[in-house]
């Protein structure tokens, strides 16, 4: 498989609980800014939506969740009161945007879909048989017999080679980068 430039892997999220989806991108959006705002009708107008519409979302999860994620308070004689986020509501935001920034940062390294094959072509790929594993400090150094008769080195890191188990005499794919060879199991 091909990535273009112009097009790059994506995904949506969404908590579920009992199956039933509970916090998406939007109902994230929004108990963030219920973080920041400490205002239900001020998240609203900040997200362009209706105090209607915030209110009635709010209330589906905490229904689908049997308890509520946000406490509200009346203001006093000085003015209107405040929502926050209650310990639920807080667990359920980090949660999702734990999962969004891990996504993120996987979506975002060329380097591992490149690995996965999704953007190396065919000819940068050689099958072999290791020969020889090396390991010194960090490093390892992976010698590989190609189909072609022809012997390829590849130097990674001692981790990356305990990580994909090689041993003499497995057969890998000598993965050619612009700069290095890296080995594929």
């Amino acid at each position: 498989m091909f990535i273009h430039k112009k097009h790059k892997p994506s995904c949506k999220i969404w908590i579920e609980y009992k199956g039933k989806p509970v916090l998406g991108k939007g109902g994230a959006q929004i108990l963030e800014q219920i973080e920041k705002e400490e205002s239900i009708s001020r998240t609203a107008k900040k997200l362009g939506m209706s105090y209607r519409y915030v209110w009635s979302y709010l209330q589906k999860i905490q229904e689908n969740l049997g308890e509520p994620i946000i406490e509200t308070f009346r203001g006093g004689e000085s003015g209107g009161g405040g929502a926050r986020l209650t310990e639920l509501g807080r667990s359920l935001l980090t949660e999702y945007k734990r999962v969004e920034d891990y996504l993120d940062e996987l979506f975002a390294d060329m380097e591992y879909w490149e690995v996965l094959g999704l953007k190396i072509s065919a000819i940068n790929r050689l099958k072999g048989k290791v020969l020889a594993v090396q390991k010194e400090g960090l490093t390892a150094i992976i010698k590989v017999q190609l189909a072609l008769p022809t012997v390829v080195t590849a130097l990674i890191s001692k981790e990356a080679a305990e990580d994909l188990n090689i041993k003499v005499g497995d057969e890998v794919e000598a993965v050619i980068k612009a700069t290095e060879v890296i080995i594929a199991k």
